[in-house]
């Protein structure tokens, strides 16, 4: 075995398994308050990578072209659309009214493991701030909250491989295949 080095034929390879397994749903983000723009480059890179159809950035997530986000993001935030809002329950009246359904990565009350959930059609992913996780008011427009299992001593991950981990499992195997 030997790595593909070439752009082509790794783009050959990622196209061989997405004709064989389409995403299962449609995957979208919504970004709550992040403080650090390197966290913002790592999920734009994420979301692209998940063929996420939209980022929302609310309140002050760090926005491009803010050059602490192409660092991380290698480019990636040229590729997702996003759009920024400065109230929290405008990006989630514009997400529910395009028929987005607002799943919370947190640590809630009634939180399934990420696993665990059958994740709607048109799923968005909300994301809270680094240290105060999702705030209370957005917290409650959420209709399912998934977490992390831990096995060591932190009791989560960085957000931005938190939203990487759940967004990839939503689109390979969120959904039986029937539906």
């Amino acid at each position: 075995m030997k790595a593909l080095r070439s752009k082509s034929a790794a783009k050959l390879l990622q196209q061989s398994y997405a004709s064989v397994h389409p995403p299962r749903v449609e995957v979208a983000f919504l970004l709550q308050d992040w403080d650090d723009a390197y966290n913002v480059g790592g999920l734009f890179r994420v979301a692209d990578a998940v063929g996420a159809k939209l980022l929302v950035l609310s309140g002050k997530t760090p926005t491009p072209p803010d050059p602490m986000i192409s660092v991380p993001s290698m480019g990636h935030h040229r590729r997702v659309p996003w759009r920024q809002f400065a109230r929290h329950d405008e990006s989630a009246d514009l997400l529910e009214a395009t028929g987005w359904t607002l799943i919370a990565v947190e640590l809630a009350d009634n939180a399934v493991p990420y696993h665990e959930l059958v994740y709607p059609e048109k799923t968005c992913l909300v994301l809270g701030n680094e240290v105060r996780g999702i705030y209370p008011g957005l917290l409650r427009r959420c209709q399912s909250a998934v977490f992390l299992p831990m096995q060591g001593k932190g009791k989560s991950m960085n957000v931005h491989v938190a939203g990487a981990v759940v967004a990839y499992h939503a689109t390979v195997l969120g959904r039986p295949a029937e539906q």
